[in-house]
């Protein structure tokens, strides 16, 4: 008999359900099971006197064994659980499992042990599905608007953007390196006349890091696309994007994550505010008396994104916040430069930095030029070469996946949300 998901049983019909046993109690006449699978739980009774087979199969089970059962759902008012039970008529016992080694009090790293167990739990089931939900939901936005999904190696020949922070690896007889991002490779796409393209994918950081939101390897969502006139396309087009993804985890899953983490997701408004850098430190400064010394005005400061969240609400009423007119010496030598100033954004959500977006440049003498300004022309001949033979101007962005799934459901850790985390110490499982 094909198995069928808890939430889709069917009142008074024969069918068969499997899952995890959840928890187990056996009284005096009765053994009531609640059994979970991916898509929700359900109480199983199990009559000792007109089921004495079934109940003395499932007498020597303990919670977290695999078990099915063949029977029906009825109705029950005295049963919570969405007011039904699973009246089985047989039962087979799939795997019997140990004690568990960890307990839900356990610390995240000592979870991390053993993380297959750890995302048993329904939360951290949740926090995968709204993933999927998100991720699947701006994909097929970009589709539809044209985007052409890529794939790009991982595997490079030179380490890319800054030259630092990358993982080498041995390459038969000689070495490559882990890629930091598609950067390069989306722009090639951009040179090759594919005009949108979008690529979700692993990148890896060689960093040292080890905050709350730092991890080295982890999930990238980047997207490029060629004809725009300026930056704020780009910041545009995410915004559309962020709203179609948070839309579709708050109408699908809105619910359920209200009611196992606490979290009213909360659907932004187009546009969202922009503030210059420079401006950005003075309203810090008048309004909560957060100073930084000029020579740090370039770039923003943990401190003064963090801040970010609290002034974005007060001052406009918004959780998101696109900060622009970064000092040249911050930012990559590929973004365009106006008037010496890079045409690109941070975009902060609730004080965290999930994206870096902007507009590229485009025409090879300019970029030669900065490339060798920032001591990078030799190590990145390769890329120059792009576009030494016809390039439309493009843009684009990059957003760490798992940042935006902490920012969204409030799980301020990236162990926590990325499904096996990646770390300084952390290789297994």
């Amino acid at each position: 008999m094909k198995r069928v998901l808890i939430n889709d049983l069917v009142y008074e019909k024969e069918c068969k359900i499997a899952g995890f046993v959840d928890r187990i109690r056996d009284s005096k006449n009765m053994i009531f099971v609640i059994l979970k699978d991916i898509s929700g739980s359900v109480q199983v009774t199990i009559d000792k006197k007109s089921n004495e087979k079934v109940a003395k199969q499932i007498s020597t089970v303990i919670a977290q064994s695999v078990v099915s059962f063949i029977g029906k759902c009825v109705a029950s008012e005295y049963v919570k659980f969405g007011g039904r039970e699973f009246i089985p008529s047989t039962v087979k016992v799939e795997s019997v499992a140990e004690a568990l080694p960890i307990m839900d009090d356990a610390s995240i790293d000592q979870k991390l042990n053993y993380r297959w167990l750890d995302l048993r739990s329904e939360r951290n089931t949740i926090i995968l599905k709204t993933q999927s939900v998100f991720v699947e939901t701006i994909r097929a936005f970009l589709l539809k608007e044209k985007f052409l999904e890529i794939h790009s190696p991982k595997l490079i020949a030179t380490a890319s953007e800054s030259g630092s922070d990358v993982f080498e690896v041995k390459y038969f007889d000689g070495k490559a390196y882990l890629a930091q991002s598609p950067q390069f490779y989306k722009q090639m796409a951009m040179a090759s006349g594919l005009e949108k393209i979008f690529e979700c994918g692993p990148v890896f950081r060689a960093e040292q890091s080890f905050t709350n939101r730092h991890a080295t390897e982890f999930t990238s969502f980047d997207i490029e696309f060629s004809y725009i006139e300026s930056y704020e396309e780009v910041m545009s087009m995410q915004e559309d994007m962020l709203i179609a993804g948070i839309t579709a985890v708050k109408e699908r899953l809105g619910e359920d994550i209200k009611r196992v983490l606490d979290v009213d997701v909360v659907i932004p408004t187009k546009p969202f505010p922009k503030i210059k850098l420079f401006d950005l430190y003075s309203e810090l400064e008048k309004m909560y008396g957060y100073k930084v010394d000029d020579s740090e005005k370039g770039d923003t400061t943990t401190e003064c994104e963090k801040l970010c969240k609290t002034y974005s609400i007060e001052k406009y009423g918004h959780e998101f916040l696109f900060i622009t007119d970064f000092a040249k010496e911050k930012r990559a030598f590929y973004h365009m430069r106006k008037d010496g100033v890079p045409q690109g954004y941070d975009l902060i959500w609730k004080g965290v930095e999930i994206t870096t977006g902007a507009m590229r440049e485009h025409r090879y003498d300019f970029l030669k030029k900065q490339a060798k300004e920032k001591g990078l022309d030799k190590d990145v001949e390769f890329y120059l070469e792009f576009f030494k033979y016809g390039c439309p101007p493009h843009g684009g962005f990059g957003m760490g996946v798992d940042r935006v799934m902490m920012v969204l459901l409030n799980i301020f850790s990236v162990k926590e949300i990325m499904y096996i985390f990646r770390g300084p110490n952390r290789l297994a499982p």
